[in-house]
């Protein structure tokens, strides 16, 4: 057995999680370096080998497996410093990206206004040709147009071609042929295929989804070519996997075809990992949340799997690829404070990102953060932090706050602080509960599992504000994505749009579509290296009633794959709906849009586990220092504990701090902490202790 190693690119920090082969594991967090990310990766393994009394070449020559996630594509997007992109569409309907579907975002807000285009209009071709909804051609393909359009894109110095037309799920002829005249012309250009990309209905979604795997694709691809390139010269020859916004992993050479499923790989890992936490105890549900520098991460997981969407937007963009359900808000370590014009106090979504980060850096930032206000609170020690790797100055925090917030509103700076530290905890428990009650689920029914360097610190205001009663912090929270790298399975999606009467429907076509995609998946995971016997298939279906405008994604029991029962299809949709929207008709009709299936990779995680280390030893006495209390709403005197030491049936009454090098959990007044028999931090209400002691697993 070899090294393991997961690495989470974040906007401020590069997480890192190194598995030796004797299981013991180090936790290692280095700056991340927007410039050049890529880098960020190579730093951290330098580092990490230094730490280990080698050089980075021999370190390397034992490690087995990367498992990478970044948001590099992401932060790309946000910013508008990818790629120039443009965009083949079908005669007539130049604008779809700008018009949609054709109604407003927000019907009552008229100074909405519309997001920057990835592609502005005079990179927006038209083509001649037109295909029905059958897939049979109407008006052959004018390739002359296709030609016209790529001269105009060589004359713009355009990178990457988006091609989507009309109705070309039924059929990818038309689109085949005009991206076999543009490679031809264009050699150099990063080329998708909408339908090939996904192969369903609804020209807007596909569009804009074929637009951003197109504006994303050199984005990855030069990043996954540079890090392969620095990996190179250190002679690494072990195997690197990239991780997917789907929750699964993949090889570079699949992200770099399929860029758009790069767009939320960072905090894909998180739900997958909270599950494998929660089975200690019992529940088989949960929900995660990760806090880090720049941004707020929740997700669902329910019955054993975390919750997809198909129909997710990015920066307002559709992108129709399936995904983990992630609520993203710009709420971390470094959003910055501020007063308006109106005398409000704002927290974000603007981040100090790494550089120049928060104004206790020390790196140049002025600005009062998050983080800052934690450090005046008393919830951070500035001597502590990362281990002390970085010194924070508190009279630099303590200026930052007074400055922007505290003479403004008329505050003191402990006062000010405590409100940043509020505001920013209401945004966050307006997130999950976002992600829930839409989903018709009632947030008090999850425990909530605790990621990020940030999280801890605020992971009990965020459970209080929403009433649930028990959270649980893994001891390697603060590169809890990282870690959940390492358990997270190959996985690949397919799509074939159906639009048909679920009455109507022939099972055998359902069956033959399944097997269609089955026998793809099976190919694309063999040619990662899965033995089929790790392979596995989960299918689904898309359904709704007649006329409406969305649909919910059904699961069906891959026992069924040979021969389903379509009147059950029927009768779960109907609970489906009444669950999510309080109602259901048996009398309407039921249409099934499309038909999906995803092939599974099982990877060897039975060799993780996600307990941190125990350093053992006598429980030293716990320190003292003041924290604000925000139920007494004052400075009070807190025990701060040492949580590395602390083992399991080790409790910890609030108000209370627990410092674990990496982060720190800060206990409120109304709860208590117990560690449990992995080694995480279990907080609960502490009117409720003996209900929920009752189930804890603590040795």
């Amino acid at each position: 057995m070899s090294i393991r190693i997961g690495i989470d690119v974040g906007g401020t920090f590069t997480d890192f999680l190194v598995i030796y082969p004797d299981g013991q594991r180090r936790i290692h967090k280095t700056s991340s370096v927007p410039s050049n990310p890529p880098l960020a990766v190579y730093n951290g393994l330098q580092e990490i080998a230094a730490l280990d009394d080698t050089s980075i070449e021999d370190f390397l020559a034992g490690v087995e497996l990367i498992v990478h996630g970044t948001t590099v594509t992401t932060n790309a997007l946000l910013t508008r410093r990818g790629p120039k992109t443009a965009l083949l569409g079908t005669e007539g309907f130049r604008d779809v990206l700008p018009m949609r579907h054709g109604t407003r975002e927000e019907p009552y807000d008229n100074r909405l206004e519309q997001p920057d285009s990835l592609v502005p209009r005079h990179l927006r071709l038209p083509v001649a040709g037109r295909l029905d909804y059958k897939g049979d051609e109407v008006t052959p393909l004018s390739e002359q147009d296709v030609r016209d359009a790529v001269a105009v894109l060589q004359e713009q110095d355009v990178e990457s071609v988006a091609i989507s037309f009309m109705h070309s799920h039924a059929s990818t002829v038309h689109e085949d042929r005009a991206a076999q005249i543009v490679a031809e012309l264009m050699p150099g250009a990063y080329i998708t295929k909408s339908a090939e990309l996904l192969g369903q209905a609804r020209y807007y979604e596909r569009t804009s989804t074929a637009v951003l795997n197109s504006y994303a694709g050199p984005i990855i691809s030069s990043y996954l070519s540079t890090l392969m390139e620095l990996l190179a010269e250190v002679r690494f020859e072990g195997v690197l996997l990239m991780m997917q916004s789907n929750g699964g992993v993949a090889t570079p050479d699949q992200l770099a075809r399929r860029a758009a499923l790069s767009l939320l790989s960072g905090p894909a890992s998180g739900p997958t990992a909270g599950l494998l936490v929660t089975a200690t105890h019992g529940w088989n549900s949960c929900i995660t949340v990760d806090m880090g520098g720049t941004s707020f991460d929740a997700a669902v997981v329910k019955d054993n799997k975390p919750l997809v969407m198909t129909d997710g937007e990015i920066d307002r963009w559709s992108v129709a690829l399936p995904a983990v359900d992630i609520h993203t808000i710009g709420a971390g370590g470094g959003s910055i404070a501020s007063v308006d014009e109106g005398g409000l106090l704002r927290v974000g979504p603007q981040s100090a990102g790494a550089v120049p980060g928060p104004a206790c850096y020390r790196r140049g930032g002025v600005h009062a953060t998050t983080t800052d206000a934690d450090v005046v609170l008393g919830y951070i020690d500035p001597d502590t932090f990362l281990h002390g790797q970085i010194g924070l100055d508190r009279e630099a925090a303590v200026k930052a706050i007074k400055t922007d917030v505290a003479d403004p509103l008329g505050l003191s700076v402990e006062e000010a602080a405590a409100g940043i530290y509020e505001i920013v905890n209401v945004n966050m428990a307006a997130g999950v509960r976002d992600i829930t009650v839409r989903r018709g689920l009632d947030p008090r029914d999850f425990p909530i599992v605790v990621a990020g360097g940030a999280g801890p610190v605020h992971a009990a205001a965020i459970a209080r504000e929403l009433e649930i009663p028990v959270l649980i912090t893994p001891r390697d929270s603060s590169i809890f994505c990282a870690a959940g790298m390492l358990v997270c399975d190959f996985k690949h999606d397919y799509v074939q749009s159906a639009n048909q009467r679920l009455e109507n429907l022939d099972a055998g076509t359902l069956v033959a579509a399944w097997k269609e995609m089955a026998a793809d998946g099976l190919n694309t995971l063999l040619a990662e290296g899965v033995d089929e016997a790790d392979i596995s298939f989960v299918p689904s279906v898309d359904l709704r009633y007649k006329g409406q405008w969305y649909e919910l994604n059904l699961e069906v029991d891959p026992a069924n794959l040979e021969a389903p029962n379509v009147a059950e299809f029927a009768e779960a949709f109907h609970r489906e709906h009444e669950a999510l929207f309080g109602y259901n008709n048996f009398e309407m009709p039921i249409d099934l849009l499309n038909i999906r299936l995803s092939a599974v990779g099982r990877t060897p995680n039975d060799r993780v586990t996600l307990s941190g280390t125990i350093s053992g030893g006598a429980l030293p006495e716990p320190k003292r220092r003041n924290i604000w209390s925000p139920l007494q709403h004052r400075m009070v005197k807190a025990d701060v504990h040492q949580g590395a030491a602390m083992g399991p049936g080790e409790e910890v009454e609030g108000p209370a701090i627990i410092e674990l090098g990496t982060t720190t959990i800060v206990v409120l007044d109304e709860y208590n902490t117990v560690v449990d028999a992995n080694g995480s931090f279990v907080m609960y209400l502490r009117d409720q202790k003996d209900q929920i002691r009752a189930r804890l697993s603590l040795s």
